[in-house]
């Protein structure tokens, strides 16, 4: 069963209720440590009943195949969907009419970036916030300790663009990234989540946090909201919104 908002909403609402019927008959342990450890308990047992059946993580059966999306197809995307290049950070800046800021949050994680502004058309920041979160109830329902994805490249002015090429020959003059429809996400780094003063999690191999993203990619492909691209050098999934 897929995790859904709604089913998400109802499990936090008996979660509520729970630690409420707990403090009215146990007032005692509404105090310190007792309190924390009955919040865990109810926590666990819902959770618990809720994937006491894990789903199988099945990946693709090939990267390139699952995502063959060439720069030339989705920069007619870009096109389509995106604003006209921007010429730098300051005009970047002055567009926010037709940009939105992205920045870190409890779905994906926004690399330093030196090479690109953390701004997106509304139709692509929609995408990757459904992208984070498709991603956190994959996980859930497959019994993976939660983590965040990490986004490494967003918008870039044409300055960037003419940088980028002077340091990598293969970077290409018409980069979708100029109309703010397109953003990278890296496949071999996540950030894991964990409470600052809790447990640590239990280590998980990137390779299966990479084929389980992958399942989520791939889904959100079929549903033409996006064009992806494999790429292997950059170690990164390369998407323009549709």
């Amino acid at each position: 069963m897929r995790l859904t908002k709604k089913t998400y909403l109802q499990g936090f609402t008996v979660v509520v209720l729970l630690l409420a019927a707990v403090r009215w008959l146990f007032p005692q342990v509404a105090s310190g440590s007792s309190a924390q450890a009955a919040t865990q308990e109810a926590f666990t047992a819902v959770t618990t009943a809720c994937c006491d059946k894990p789903h199988r993580i099945l990946s693709v059966s090939s990267y390139a195949e699952a995502f063959p999306d060439t720069n030339a197809v989705q920069l007619v995307a870009a096109q389509k969907w995106g604003v006209s290049p921007v010429k730098n950070r300051e005009d970047a800046e002055s567009r926010k009419r037709e940009l939105v800021y992205i920045g870190s949050n409890p779905y994906y994680h926004v690399d330093p970036l030196y090479s690109s502004i953390p701004y997106l058309v509304p139709r692509a920041a929609v995408l990757l916030q459904d992208i984070g979160q498709a991603f956190f109830d994959s996980l859930y329902v497959k019994g993976v300790p939660m983590h965040k994805l990490i986004v490494t490249s967003v918008l870039r002015s044409e300055e960037d663009v003419v940088k980028l090429r002077r340091r990598n020959g293969n970077a290409t003059e018409k980069s979708c990234h100029l109309y703010g429809t397109t953003f990278d996400i890296c496949y071999n780094r996540y950030k894991t989540v964990e409470a600052p003063e809790g447990p640590e999690r239990r280590q998980v191999r990137n390779d299966t946090l990479k084929w389980v993203l992958s399942e989520v990619l791939r889904d959100m492909r079929d549903q033409n909201r996006c064009y992806i691209k494999y790429e292997v050098k950059q170690g990164c999934f390369h998407m323009t919104v549709r």
